[in-house]
C-alpha cells in the first residue's frame, strides 16, 4: 500500500474515533467542562515528568504546541495549567472540529491546525517553548526523520520537548503480552489491520471507516531521530504505568493503569525530554 493511501486511511479512521470519543465516558467532556479546575489523566502524566525539565513556575507564560491533539481535552488541560499561545495540531478534521467546540465552551483561545505532524514546521510560522506529544502518537507516523526535524525547527533556542507514549514493547505482543507476535524493531513496514471499535467503552461497531495503518518504532529509533535533528537528550524514562486498559490484565492505579504485583515488571509507557540548544542554530 502506498504511505499515502495508509495516512488517508488513518485521517477517515480518526474521524470516525473523535465522534465516537466526544460521547464516551473515558473522555467525559461534559464533567471536563463543568469543572474548569480540572486536568487531564494523561497531561497529570505528562507533566510529572516534564516539570523538572521546566522553570518553577511550570507552565506559566510558557507557549506550547501539541502535536497529534485529538479532540483537544489534553491541549485544553495545558492552557488550564498556565500555557499561553496554545496551538494543537491534527490530522484528522472531525477531531479538530469538535477540539474548536470544545475549546470555545471552555472560553479558551486555541489555535488549531490540521496536518500531518511530520511536517508541522511548513504548516506553523513560529517558534514555542514547549512542544507535547503523548498517548498513541507516533504509531500513526510511518517515519520519525521528518517528525524530529520539526520538532526542533518549531522550538525556541532553549525549548523543551517531550514525547510521553505507549512502550513499543506492548506493540511487539500485539498489547496481548505475554507472547512476542510482532516486530519490536523499527524498519517492519506498515501494519494494516481492521478493527470496528476504538479504546473507549461500549464502541464495538461505531467505526464505519475499519481499517488501521501503523508503524512500529523502537526507542533507538525515537531517541536516534531527536538527536540527529540536534536536540540535546535531558531524560529517558521507562514507566510501569499507562493512560488506557489495553489489555485486561491491567488493573487502575492513581496514574492511570498498571499490572497487578503478581506480573512480571514490564514498562507500559516511555518518557523522552529533549531540549534545543540555547543557540538558535
Amino acid at each position: 500500500m502506498h504511505e499515502d493511501e495508509a495516512i488517508a486511511g488513518n485521517k477517515a479512521n480518526w474521524d470516525d474515533r473523535a465522534e465516537v470519543h466526544v460521547r464516551s465516558e473515558m473522555y467525559d467532556v461534559g464533567g471536563f467542562l463543568a469543572n474548569r479546575a480540572a486536568i487531564s489523566t494523561v497531561v497529570k502524566n505528562d507533566l510529572s515528568s516534564l516539570a523538572p525539565h521546566l522553570p518553577a513556575s511550570g507552565m506559566r507564560d510558557r507557549s506550547l504546541l501539541h502535536l497529534q491533539c485529538h479532540i483537544g481535552i489534553d491541549t485544553i488541560s495545558w492552557a488550564r495549567l498556565g500555557a499561553v499561545d496554545v496551538h494543537g495540531l491534527d490530522l484528522s478534521p472531525n477531531s479538530l472540529h469538535h477540539a474548536t467546540r470544545i475549546a470555545q465552551a471552555d472560553n479558551r483561545r486555541i489555535t488549531w491546525v490540521e496536518g500531518d505532524a511530520r511536517f508541522a514546521s511548513t504548516l506553523i510560522d513560529r517558534r514555542f517553548d514547549t512542544i507535547v506529544t503523548s498517548a498513541g502518537t507516533i504509531v500513526w507516523l510511518p517515519e520519525l526523520a521528518s517528525w524530529a526535524k520539526s520538532i526542533h525547527d518549531l522550538l525556541e533556542p532553549g525549548g523543551v520537548f517531550q514525547i510521553r507514549d505507549d512502550h513499543p514493547i506492548l506493540g511487539a505482543m500485539a498489547f496481548e503480552p505475554w507472547t512476542i507476535t510482532d516486530d519490536y524493531l523499527s524498519g517492519g513496514g506498515v501494519r494494516s489491520y481492521e478493527d470496528s471499535a476504538t479504546y473507549t467503552e461500549d464502541s464495538d461497531g461505531q467505526i464505519a471507516h475499519v481499517t488501521n495503518h501503523e508503524w512500529r518504532h523502537d526507542l533507538g529509533e525515537v531517541i536516534g531521530s531527536l538527536l540527529d535533528a540536534g536536540l540535546h537528550i535531558e531524560s529517558v524514562s521507562e514507566l510501569p504505568y499507562m493512560d488506557w486498559p489495553a489489555f485486561p490484565e491491567l488493573v487502575p492505579c492513581p496514574n492511570g493503569w498498571t499490572l497487578p504485583s503478581r506480573y512480571p515488571r514490564i514498562p507500559l509507557n516511555f518518557a523522552i525530554v529533549a531540549r534545543r540548544n540555547q543557540r538558535n542554530e
